[in-house]
């Protein structure tokens, strides 16, 4: 069961109701917020984040999100969406603001999560101070992504057939293999080096009830947004963009579109998509240099 899981991150874990669902954040440190937000896939929580959480727990306030269908928050059987996984931060949001005050909010999101933390700082701009975003999605390849507002680029018909009928469940525990697991990690690292901490919280995650309600939907393509160059563009605050060289992750060829705008800036790390894993110090000094600036 979820609740059998150890935690993921140190500090005290607490989970509330939201619009997006029972939601759980692991909160630690004191100091200003500092709201740190997991990738999507199909073994994800906290755990990602972890060297983040613990480094900035001596400085920061820190609240580490579990999202909608991972982790300890809510993992039924319902759409998984952009517009879910942004109320999930809006969600967040409120709860730091009830900890800390009204004080805008540091924030660092992880791959897809990126396209969810940009969406809500556009929707609520007084919210944020600054967002990081770590090897962040939507910029692969060259092909502009500015269709209708809110449209996502989910396949119902490739939902439709990964759940199956009844084989849904099979085929995630399939993926999720101890040995698969691995293998996609070592695809995000670019090496066989991996986070063997990161790797065992992976396989124990993934064997919660549910698990395969969020990942399913994000195969078919569902939580990614079709027109997430143009908020991108929107957002009005300060982005610092970084992103490894190695790995699956690493076509960048699409920043072009945010390229000239001026409150974004960017590190490039000789890692994979994680680099805070393997190149904790550097990281560390790139992110605080922007955050001072």
């Amino acid at each position: 069961m979820t609740s059998a899981l150890p935690p993921a991150v140190s500090g005290t874990r607490f989970e509330f109701a939201s619009r997006a669902g029972r939601l759980s954040v692991y909160v630690a440190g004191d100091g200003p917020p500092l709201l740190l937000v997991h990738s999507v896939n199909a073994a994800a929580s906290v755990a990602e984040v972890r060297p983040l959480h613990e480094h900035y727990l001596a400085t920061r306030t820190v609240f580490s999100i579990d999202l909608p269908g991972y982790g300890f928050s809510e993992r039924s059987d319902r759409p998984y969406t952009p517009r879910l996984m942004t109320e999930a931060l809006h969600a967040a949001v409120a709860e730091v603001r009830k900890r800390c005050g009204a004080a805008p909010i540091d924030a660092l999101a992880v791959s897809l999560s990126c396209e969810f933390l940009a969406r809500a700082a556009v929707e609520d701009p007084s919210a944020f101070g600054s967002l990081a975003l770590v090897s962040p999605t939507g910029f692969r390849g060259q092909q502009p992504w500015r269709q209708a507002p809110g449209s996502t680029r989910g396949k119902p018909w490739l939902h439709r057939a990964l759940c199956g009928p009844g084989w849904g469940g099979p085929l995630f525990r399939g993926l999720t293999r101890p040995g698969a697991i691995r293998y996609f990690l070592g695809r995000t690292w670019g090496s066989s080096a991996i986070d063997e901490a990161l790797w065992q919280y992976d396989v124990l995650t993934t064997r919660s009830p549910g698990a395969e309600h969020a990942p399913l939907h994000f195969l078919a393509g569902a939580m990614f947004s079709a027109d997430i160059h143009t908020l991108y563009e929107k957002v009005a605050l300060p982005v610092w963009m970084s992103h490894g060289t190695r790995g699956d992750f690493t076509d960048y060829r699409g920043v072009a579109v945010v390229e000239r705008l001026p409150n974004w800036s960017f590190t490039v790390f000789p890692t994979g998509a994680l680099p805070y894993f393997e190149l904790a110090g550097p990281f560390h000094a790139a992110y605080d240099d922007f955050l001072r600036r």
